[in-house]
């Protein structure tokens, strides 16, 4: 199973659930890839914000390796599930789908609710990391089978 995670910029949410997602899945011994990206491409090739890698680094996730990659069409090709973090995400990448297969990968993280971006308030990183945690144990405990 290959996962990908998408935000807007590859900051803050989706190198989180990126993260602690492969981390969980490493721990139940699942073959998973799991990668992310970001819709927009201001910071393409930085390390994840600073309060995103304290905030994974204070739960025992190194997130420091990470570096933003944009998101790009041929990744429909290369991964089996496509989460995105809100509904902007989940629009800007439906946009770049070809056909009803593509279409059918990109998934709403949290299914019909988003991740708020806590970019402009700190106060959000400890909220935002405990939801995805949250969604990431459901996620390995879906397993393969239900998720695509």
């Amino acid at each position: 199973m290959k996962i990908l995670m998408v935000c807007l910029g590859n900051i803050c949410r989706s190198p989180l659930a990126h993260g602690i997602l492969k981390q969980k899945a490493a721990n139940s011994r699942l073959n998973w890839i799991v990668e992310s990206a970001g819709t927009g491409d201001w910071h393409v090739g930085q390390a994840p914000d600073r309060r995103a890698i304290a905030i994974a680094k204070k739960y025992g996730v190194d997130i420091s390796g990470q570096r933003a990659r944009h998101f790009d069409p041929k990744f429909f090709n290369e991964y089996d599930l496509i989460f995105v973090m809100d509904r902007q995400n989940y629009a800007d990448v439906c946009a770049q789908a070809i056909n009803e297969g593509d279409l059918n990968k990109v998934k709403l993280f949290l299914g019909d609710d988003v991740v708020p971006d806590p970019y402009f308030d700190d106060n959000l990183f400890d909220p935002v990391f405990q939801m995805i945690d949250q969604r990431c144990t459901e996620v390995i405990t879906e397993g393969t089978n239900t998720l695509v």
